[in-house]
Parts: C-alpha cells; sequence; structure tokens
C-alpha cells in the first residue's frame, strides 16, 4: 500500500509537457497494437506497447531523481529484451539482460539508502572530477570496440539481421549498437553512483538509437526514444540542481 502510493506521489510530480509525451506515446503504441506493422506479430506489437508505456515513465522519473521509476524500469527491460531478441538487436539485448536488470535492482536498493534533504522520494546527486569523466570516456571506447568484434564473431550474420533484410550497411547498425551498448553500461554504473553526468551519456546513447529505430522505421520505438532524448536534457537540470543542494560525496 505505501508503495502505491509512493507512486501516485511520483506521477503527481509529473509537469504538464511529461504528460503530453505520456499522451503520445500511449496513442501511438495503442495503435500501433491494434495495427501492428507488417513484419511485427500481433503478440510482439502488445510487448511494445507495454515496453513503450513503462520506459517513458521509467525516464519521467528517473529525471527527477524519483526511486519510483525502478519497478517501471524492471518491467521495461524484461519485455524490451523479447523485442530485441526477436529482431536480433544482439548488444542491447545483453546490455538490458546482464547490465540493466541487475542494476535496476542494485540502483533501487542505493538509492534508497542516500535520500534527498528536502525529499525522501529523491536521490542525492554527486558529479564527477575531471580525471573520472577521462576515465569514463576510456572505458566507453573500450568497451565498444571490444563488443564490436566479439559479437561479430560470435553472432555473425544473425546480429542486427533486420538490417541485412533491408540492405541497410550492417557495419554501421553493429557500430551504433556496440557504442549503445557500451555507454549503457557506463551511464548506468553513473546512475547507480547517482552521479549526475549520466544525463551526458544518456543524451548521446538516445540521439544514437533515435537514428536506429528511425533507419528501421519503427514507430513505437522511435517516439519511445525520443522521448527519451528529450528527458535526458530534463534530467540533466534536474539532477545538476540537486548536486548543488546536497554536495554531498557520499
Amino acid at each position: 500500500m505505501d508503495g502505491i502510493k509512493k507512486i501516485g506521489k511520483a506521477f503527481k510530480s509529473l509537469k504538464w509537457y511529461e504528460i503530453i509525451m505520456c499522451v503520445i506515446m500511449l496513442g501511438i503504441s495503442i495503435y500501433y497494437a491494434i495495427q501492428p506493422q507488417e513484419d511485427t506479430p500481433q503478440w510482439l506489437a502488445i510487448i511494445n506497447f507495454i515496453s513503450g508505456l513503462c520506459g517513458i515513465m521509467c525516464v519521467f522519473f528517473c529525471a527527477k531523481a524519483n526511486r519510483m521509476n525502478f519497478p517501471f524500469a524492471v518491467v521495461n527491460t524484461t519485455v524490451f529484451m523479447i523485442y530485441l531478441a526477436y529482431f536480433g538487436i544482439w548488444a542491447t539485448f545483453w546490455l538490458e539482460a546482464i547490465v540493466y536488470t541487475p542494476l535496476n535492482i542494485i540502483s533501487w536498493v542505493r538509492w534508497n539508502k542516500h535520500k534527498d534533504d528536502e525529499d525522501e522520494l529523491l536521490a542525492k546527486s554527486k558529479k564527477l572530477k575531471l580525471w573520472q569523466h577521462i576515465v569514463v570516456f576510456l572505458v566507453i571506447v573500450g568497451i565498444a570496440v571490444l563488443v564490436f568484434f566479439v559479437l561479430s564473431a560470435v553472432a555473425g550474420d544473425t546480429w542486427m539481421k533486420f538490417a541485412i533484410k533491408y540492405g541497410w550497411n550492417t557495419t554501421v547498425m553493429k557500430w551504433l549498437d556496440s557504442a549503445i551498448f557500451s555507454i549503457g553500461i557506463v551511464a548506468s554504473i553513473l546512475e547507480l553512483m547517482r552521479y549526475k553526468e549520466q544525463y551526458v551519456w544518456w543524451l548521446i546513447t538516445d540521439v544514437i538509437a533515435v537514428a536506429q529505430y528511425a533507419i528501421k522505421r519503427d514507430p513505437v520505438y522511435t517516439t519511445k526514444k525520443t522521448i527519451y532524448l528529450i528527458e535526458a536534457f530534463v534530467g540533466f537540470r534536474n539532477w545538476h540542481r540537486l548536486s548543488k543542494r546536497n554536495k554531498t560525496n557520499e
């Protein structure tokens, strides 16, 4: 019962423009759940509907440093993995499976231990030092290169198979997928540690993801990722404000 009240309070914190984006996502998701695209079976269209709504609620609440983002994150991650496996988007699939799923749980616990001074539903925010920025960048590049070559060898033609189907440049699509995987790992760890700079990297990965799903011509996930991108700007602003307010290294 307490959890329902907290989620209700989180919903009340939504801004008018977030409600508009939610309505847009709802409308597109319902339409394509009823009238799925040619290469999308009905059951997968319903999966997309669930993922679309839970995904945007997750980013709305995370942008506010609100701990109620995690219940939606768990559901979104679970159903999104089904979509990714169906289309052979393997780097992002493993990102969801071995990174996002456990980190959602761990982050939920850690955020509970570091509550904001003024609102207990929010988490305290921190910021990186210059040398930490350099390390983060090098780690992202290293992971992306490793993932590209490993998955190219292991997954072969099953990786980004939709790109092969439509005759697109699979090498470019694989690099995009590898970059999303790499940035997603690092940004998730920064989120776990409550660093505001997570949103710099979420912005980059959201731009890549929007391009990826726009090329694929997937209206539900293009809309979803576009909302992620918009909300990443909001999130950086909110977390920056919290980091100045709390001024903590905890």
